[in-house]
């Protein structure tokens, strides 16, 4: 099913009125500390589809406990998992290139919701989003769509290169690529505009991209530094190589 012109429309418009609450700067203390220190609880949301039918899905909300995922990286125990939430969904609303968010989103709001009613001790202070943030062709992603929604700080990860802002996968590109040997080495997505959207790093020869994004109120604020995007990403996914 396709939008139609006048849905895609109203789409711009609802990004544009929500991206004047996009926060890029640090607020929190744990978002200054060099290791994070007072961060405790990270969450993860996802919608997963039916194969073959991709008009069900389980949208899924999990939050970990930030100092028991980090020390797993080392001593190969799980992370303990403090909350989690699965549930099969009806999605209706068309895929559009650059509007997944009203596709996905409301369900992932329910989510949150659904925490914040019942274990609101356990609400995260971060999200890592199956989408982008910043690196979007209106600068407004899935994961800021969700971070302005639900007053939490917002992660962006995606797969694939998003081509905007000048960004192309050209020959420089994957010459800058093939140059990332080892996990940890990252280079920054820098538009035309000279603005940083985000950082790739390297998984399986896989691009990853980090993205701030957050609300202008409630927790607010990632760690404006890219480089701090990428210590935050690396620490937070050890379970998982986001391929």
């Amino acid at each position: 099913m396709a939008a139609s012109p006048g849905r895609r429309r109203r789409w711009e418009r609802e990004q544009a009125r929500l991206k004047a609450s996009v926060v890029e700067e640090d607020t929190e203390e744990w978002q200054k500390d060099a290791r994070f220190a007072g961060l405790e609880r990270v969450g993860g949301v996802d919608l997963s589809y039916i194969k073959g039918d991709d008009s069900r899905a389980c949208a899924s909300l999990v939050v970990l406990s930030f100092p028991a995922l980090e020390r797993s990286r080392s001593c190969l125990c799980l992370p303990q998992v403090l909350y989690q939430d699965c549930r099969m969904v009806a999605v209706s609303a068309p895929y559009v290139a650059g509007f997944l968010a009203f596709r996905e989103v409301p369900f992932l709001v329910e989510a949150v919701q659904r925490l914040q009613q019942e274990e609101p001790q356990l609400q995260p202070q971060v999200l890592l989003v199956d989408g982008n943030g910043l690196l979007h062709p209106r600068g407004f992603g899935t994961a800021c769509h969700l971070g302005v929604l639900t007053d939490l700080p917002c992660i962006g990860v995606a797969k694939n290169l998003l081509q905007v802002d000048g960004l192309v996968r050209d020959e420089l590109h994957r010459e800058q690529v093939r140059s990332l040997q080892r996990s940890g080495e990252t280079f920054p997505l820098t538009g035309t505009s000279g603005k940083v959207l985000g950082m790739a790093d390297i998984r399986s020869r896989e691009y990853l991209r980090k993205q701030p994004c957050a609300p202008l109120e409630g927790l607010e604020a990632l760690p404006a530094s890219p480089e701090r995007w990428v210590y935050g990403q690396k620490g937070l996914c050890s379970w998982n190589e986001l391929q």
